[in-house]
C-alpha cells in the first residue's frame, strides 16, 4: 500500500442541487502557538512577561473565522497570561509560522477593563462583514475562575477594526449560566439576530440586535436526555436552499440532535417548534457550517473530520468523512473563507487541558480541509 497526501474534492448529489467542496494550495498550512505573537517593541513583551501577563503556554486559539484575505482568532482566557483574547493573521503570508497581531488593537484586550474585552469563547462574522464576539467575561475558566466583567457580546467592523455594537447579557444570564456558542441571522426584513446557547441553563438566548431587546429560550428537558449533567451546548445555523434558515443544537452528552425554524426563535415563539432530528450513536462536537445546508462535525476524541447535509436525514450513511486524522490535534472549528475554501482549526486541546503541552505553548494549525494521506 502506498501513502500519497491527496487533495479533497467532494461531490454530494443531494435531491437536485451538487455540493462541492475543492481545496487547492493544499499545502498551505499555517502552525502557530504562544510565541507566535507580534508584540509592539521587546520592551513591552519583557514587562508582560515579568508581570505575569505572558505565559507562552497558556496561549491557545480556539476560533476562527475568515474575512478576505485574514483569519481571526479567538484565543480564551482559558488561563492566567493570555495578554489578548482576540487576534488576526494573514493568510497570503509566506511564512508557515505568521504572527498573531491583536485585533483591532491593544487597548480593547485588557484584561480587567470592562470596557474591553476579556474572553472571547466564540466569534462569528456576518454577511456585512461585522465580526460579532461572545465574550464571557470570566478569566482562567480552566484553573480559578475569576468573573472579570459581565458577559456580553462585541460586534466590531472587521474591515475597519471600528467597534459597531456592545450588547450587555447579563440581565439575560445568571450565576448558573455557561455561555458557550454563537450564531448570527439576518432576518428577511433586515434585521439582525444574535443566537448563544447558554449550556447551564438549558436555554438559548436570542438578540434583536436591531431592536436592541432580548430573551431566553427554555429548551425542554428532552434536550438533555440521557444526560449526567449539562456540559457542551454546540449551535449550527444553516441556510436550506428553499432559503429556510434553521438552528440545530445539541448537548455534547445528549443521544439527540434538535433542530428549530429560525423564524420562531425570533418571535419567541419555542413551544411546539423543537424538532428532534434523530439520534447520535455517538457523542459528535459541531464544528461549523459551509453558510449553506452542511454541518461539520467529529466524534469526541477523534480527529476525523465529518460533513452532513442537513437536506437528508439525520442518519450515519448520509455523514460523509471530509478529512482523516492526521496528528494529535483535535478540530475545534471548520469555516468558509479565503479562496472559496473551507478551513480548519485545529490544536492538542487535551494536552492544553491537561498542562501537558510543551513550554512553547498549544499547537494549533489552520489549513484548508483536505482528506490527507489516504491509502489506495
Amino acid at each position: 500500500m502506498k501513502r500519497l497526501c491527496i487533495t479533497l474534492c467532494l461531490m454530494v448529489l443531494v435531491k437536485d442541487s451538487l455540493l462541492t467542496y475543492t481545496t487547492q494550495d493544499v499545502s498551505q498550512s499555517l502552525v502557530l502557538s504562544g510565541q507566535s505573537l507580534n508584540w509592539p517593541c521587546q520592551s513591552t513583551k519583557n514587562i508582560y512577561e515579568t508581570s505575569g501577563r505572558y505565559i507562552t503556554r497558556n496561549v491557545i486559539a480556539t476560533r476562527a473565522q475568515v474575512y478576505k484575505n485574514e483569519a481571526i482568532l479567538a484565543l480564551p482566557r482559558y488561563k492566567p497570561g493570555v495578554p489578548f483574547t482576540l487576534g488576526v493573521l494573514s493568510l497570503k503570508s509566506s511564512d508557515c509560522a505568521p504572527k498573531i497581531t491583536p485585533f483591532p488593537c491593544w487597548a480593547i484586550q485588557e484584561e480587567g477593563n470592562c470596557q474591553a474585552l476579556q474572553s472571547a469563547v466564540d466569534i462569528a462574522l456576518d454577511m456585512q462583514g461585522i465580526l460579532w464576539v461572545l465574550d464571557v467575561g470570566i478569566v482562567n475558566t480552566l484553573e480559578q475562575p475569576v468573573r472579570r466583567c459581565p458577559p456580553k457580546v462585541v460586534g466590531v467592523n472587521a474591515n475597519s477594526g471600528k467597534v459597531v455594537k456592545v450588547i450587555d447579557l447579563s440581565s439575560l444570564a445568571d450565576t448558573s449560566s455557561r455561555l458557550q456558542y454563537m450564531a448570527v441571522d439576518y432576518a428577511a426584513d433586515g434585521q439582525v439576530y444574535v443566537y448563544v446557547s447558554d449550556a447551564g441553563t438549558r436555554a438559548i438566548i436570542v438578540y434583536n440586535v436591531t431592536a436592541d431587546s432580548g430573551y431566553r429560550v427554555v429548551l425542554p428537558s428532552a434536550v438533555t436526555s440521557g444526560m449526567d449533567k449539562p456540559d457542551a451546548l454546540y449551535l449550527a445555523l444553516i441556510r436550506k436552499s428553499c432559503g429556510t434558515q434553521v438552528l440545530y443544537f445539541t448537548y455534547l452528552g445528549s443521544s439527540r440532535m434538535f433542530a428549530i425554524k429560525a423564524s420562531n426563535l425570533r418571535t419567541g415563539n419555542a413551544n411546539g417548534s423543537i424538532v428532534d432530528i434523530g439520534g447520535k450513536k455517538n457523542k459528535i462536537v459541531l464544528l461549523g457550517t459551509d453558510n449553506g445546508s452542511a454541518i461539520f462535525f467529529r466524534i469526541k476524541g477523534d480527529s476525523n473530520v465529518y460533513m452532513w447535509n442537513s437536506e437528508t436525514p439525520f442518519v450515519s450513511d448520509n455523514f460523509l468523512l471530509v478529512q482523516k486524522a492526521g496528528d494529535c490535534r483535535l478540530p475545534t472549528g471548520v469555516i468558509p473563507g479565503y479562496k472559496g475554501l473551507m478551513w480548519v482549526i485545529e490544536s492538542n486541546f487535551q494536552d492544553y487541558i491537561d498542562n501537558a503541552v510543551s513550554c512553547s505553548g498549544a499547537s494549533v494549525s489552520l489549513h484548508p480541509l483536505v482528506n490527507s494521506c489516504e491509502e489506495y
